[in-house]
This record gives structure tokens, sequence and C-alpha cells, in this order.
């Protein structure tokens, strides 16, 4: 199978994610090409089986090229075998406030591209503290204790479960 991945990232863990994802297709012996939003605008989804559109959530919306991206091959990737992957830190949780703000971010990308996922995927992201600046950095530390989060500012933290990502695309893909 032929699959494109499309992602769009801010500190760069949905790149991460998106390479993972990469690999692993390829380890069941896909062929992937991978491209950041901004360098697909041209892309023909005609030579592809299967695409996964991948980006994360930064207050409450994605990032503007993965929007546009979306929005210009809404038709085509409606017609074909395409998921959304959402990643943020709210999939790390189960608070049900936060679930219901990432059901709010999907729906709202789905009304401004005009593409409705037929498969979605939340993946929790990561508290990237080295790519933050000093606001940044403090506005996360303040969200991570009001989750009950131990994080060290100095340190990144990955929340990603990189085995359920696995065994999410391989349900998929049928592999």
């Amino acid at each position: 199978m032929k699959i494109l991945i499309v992602y769009a990232s801010t500190e760069g863990q949905t790149r991460k994610i998106a390479q993972f994802c990469a690999d692993h297709m390829m380890e069941q012996s896909h062929s992937v090409e991978i491209l950041g939003a901004g360098d697909a605008k041209d892309v023909d989804l005609g030579r592809f089986d299967a695409a996964l559109v991948a980006g994360s959530v930064h207050a409450g919306r994605y990032q503007k090229p993965l929007v546009k991206f979306a929005k210009r091959q809404a038709e085509k990737l409606n017609g074909m075998n395409a998921a959304f992957m959402s990643v943020s830190l709210a999939a790390a949780g189960d608070d049900a406030e936060d679930w219901d703000g990432l059901k709010e971010c999907v729906a709202r990308f789905a009304s401004k591209t005009g593409w409705s996922p037929p498969k979605l995927f939340h993946v929790a992201g990561a508290f990237r503290f080295t790519e933050y600046d000093f606001f940044k950095s403090w506005a996360m530390r303040w969200i991570a204790s009001q989750k009950g989060e131990d994080v060290d500012p100095h340190v990144d933290k990955e929340m990603t479960d990189w085995a359920a990502l696995k065994s999410t695309l391989d349900n998929w893909l049928g592999t």
C-alpha cells in the first residue's frame, strides 16, 4: 500500500510521531511518503492508497499550513482511506472537559476545511520544555500543575504511548 503522511508540528513532537508512523508502516512493507504540510501544497493524492494527516492542538487550533492543506485537498481526502491524527497533551488524560475541548477542535477543523475525517486518532503529545520560551515554559508548568502532572522545566517529557500508536496504525491499515 502507498501511504502519504502530511503533518504540521510546532515544537517537534508531531513531526517525531509522524516519522514513527512512517517507520512503522515501512516495517509493515508499505511504501510511505512523509511531507510537512507546507511542502504538500501540490501533492497528487491520486498517487496514494491512503493518507494520514497529523497536527497538534495549540490554543484550541491546528497549524495554519495543515488547515490549508486539508481545505485544498478536502474533496480527495473525503474520497479515500484517510485518517486524521490529533496530537495534544489533553489526549494523555481522562478529563471529560479536556476531551470535550478536543472534540470541539476537531469539529472546527472539519468545518473550516470541509474534510470530515472518517478515522480520527487522538495521540498524546509531550511537554517540550527545550523548545519553549520563558513564558510558554511557565504556562506549561502551570498547566501541568493543574493536572497533577510532575514535570521538570529543564527536561522534555513525552506522553505519547508508542505501543498504542502502533496498534492504532495496524488496526487502521488492517495489518
